[in-house]
């Protein structure tokens, strides 16, 4: 497996790189973000492990250059931050699990082979429509009728999926799997907020609503017209 390490702080640098290694991992060091996005652009790696606070370019804002970019590697962030709202903001912006410090290597291991088993999502459609809806799965971009949905990368997802099930009730643990690849609940409003924001995107600015709430159930994506 190939990991790839950002880390600023010497000691947990090298206190990763020996027990990844260890483990029988090919490991990848960088202390700060741009060099590591270089790596991205010429190599694969399985798994990055970014830390979130670095000074320069922070690890929030690498993750959302490398997600923009279409890369779409497990990220497993590493912070001091423990707070609900730390992790959400975290988990928003395209990372797939939240580890906080001090942890133990055993767990940051154990969390790196459930990403690894989870399989690789093969898209065989380059393309969706519904009505006047239209998604290019190859620019991961999306617009209604003429307009072009200025869409966040989870956002995209989101509308990727519940249209993929048109006519069919979505339930928040199906988005929670399909969207961030979590097998259980994170007792968050994750799902809710970014169904907010899409759907103020995708619905409030026509004349009618594609998406609704199945109260108790989920969501549901229709053709209005």
């Amino acid at each position: 497996m190939q990991v790839l390490v950002v880390e600023d702080e010497a000691e947990t640098r090298e206190f990763l790189t020996r027990g990844l290694s260890e483990a029988g991992w090919d490991v990848t060091v960088h202390d700060n973000p741009q060099p590591a996005l270089l790596d991205l652009g010429a190599r694969r790696f399985d798994v990055i492990i970014l830390d979130r606070m670095m000074p320069g370019m922070d690890g929030l804002s690498a993750l959302k250059l490398m997600r923009g970019a279409g890369v779409t590697t497990p990220v497993i962030l590493l912070t001091a931050m423990s707070g609900i709202d730390d992790r959400v903001e975290g988990l928003e912006s395209g990372a797939d699990d939240y580890l906080v410090k001090p942890f133990a290597l055993s767990e940051l291991i154990a969390r790196i082979k459930s990403i690894a088993r989870r399989p690789e999502i093969v898209e065989e459609v380059n393309e969706r429509r519904l009505g006047s809806l239209h998604i290019d799965r190859l620019a991961r971009q999306a617009r209604r009728g003429d307009v072009v949905l200025d869409l966040s990368p989870i956002e995209y997802k989101l509308l990727d999926v519940i249209v993929e099930h048109a006519g069919e009730v979505v339930t928040r643990s199906m988005l929670l799997e399909k969207v961030w690849g979590y097998r259980f609940d994170p007792k968050t409003s994750l799902v809710q907020t970014h169904m907010s924001r899409l759907r103020a995107k995708l619905d409030k600015p026509f004349d009618t609503e594609m998406i609704r709430t199945v109260h108790g159930s989920g969501y549901m994506i229709h053709d209005p017209d």
